[in-house]
């Protein structure tokens, strides 16, 4: 049984990171491949696709420094939580501005809180950070993003009951390739995401797990398609995995002035839920 220094790993809360990047055409070339978005080769000023921040001013560990798991080992700017899975549990995004192609940004990322808890399976120790993203000397967008750490068995749970059905729908192949290739457009080495030997024998998952934030990604360009507009407010929580081969059903469904969304595979629990917001 993990133990946790809680007062230890509350000690790097407060502790801040600045990184900058630019907004290359490139980047948003293969990001609107990736993910099957519609329009010509991107322009210097155009505006950049929503969330493509999740793939700007990643941490570049050297490779000799990552993990058994791909991750960069433990320390530095995150705490180093001593529990052997990470994962991206949700977040929150506020839209002041658009980001475009050609801009130079930074991003500001300070520890926000620190907490341990009992969960159904075991010991939880949840890492909330909290990002600004700017441009042109001004915030673009703010970010809330959560990060458990939990051990490797997950003990028994009971089974959650299929999703709902939204009332908009829409199907994407979950394939081996599109995981892999979100990977590396976040350079995000997680071996869960592109090793198959990895994440069944040692992880014992069925199958690849597609990334939260590609989940959030597509359920916001669903939003945005099915209200004409990106919205102004977006937030996910991850709930369940989605693996590679089943293919992942996007939902959604008028809530007030929004859309409440979520993922599911055929028949399956829901995996991440979402709302998006115009107001």
């Amino acid at each position: 049984m993990a133990t946790l220094d809680i007062d230890h790993l509350r000690s790097w809360i407060g502790r801040e990171e600045v990184a900058e990047d630019i907004v290359t055409a490139d980047l948003v070339r293969k990001f609107k491949a990736t993910l099957d978005l519609p329009g010509g080769p991107p322009q210097i000023g155009e505006v950049a696709p929503r969330l493509l921040h999740f793939c700007l001013a990643q941490p570049a560990a050297p490779t000799a420094a990552l993990g058994p798991d791909g991750h960069p080992r433990r320390g530095g700017f995150l705490p180093p939580v001593p529990l052997p899975r990470r994962m991206w549990a949700g977040g929150s995004v506020t839209f002041q501005g658009d980001l475009r192609v050609g801009d130079a940004v930074r991003r500001v990322s300070r520890i926000a809180d620190v907490v341990a808890k009992e969960g159904r399976t075991g010991l939880l120790c949840f890492v909330t950070v909290d990002h600004t993203i700017e441009g042109k000397g001004r915030p673009l967008l703010q970010e809330r993003q959560d990060i458990v750490y939990r051990g490797l068995d997950g003990g028994a749970a009971k089974a959650p009951a299929a999703a709902a059905s939204g009332r908009h729908r829409r199907r994407v192949d979950a394939s081996a390739p599109l995981l892999f290739r979100y990977s590396a457009l976040t350079f995000n080495g997680h071996r869960i995401h592109y090793d198959r030997r990895y994440v069944t024998e040692v992880e014992g998952y069925p199958g690849l797990i597609v990334h939260g934030p590609l989940q959030a990604t597509l359920l916001l360009h669903f939003a945005a398609e099915i209200r004409g507009t990106p919205p102004a407010r977006f937030a996910f929580r991850s709930l369940s995995p989605l693996f590679d081969g089943d293919p992942v059903i996007l939902h959604a469904k008028e809530s007030g002035d929004g859309l409440m969304l979520w993922t599911a595979r055929e028949n399956g629990p829901v995996a991440m839920t979402a709302e998006a917001g115009w107001a």
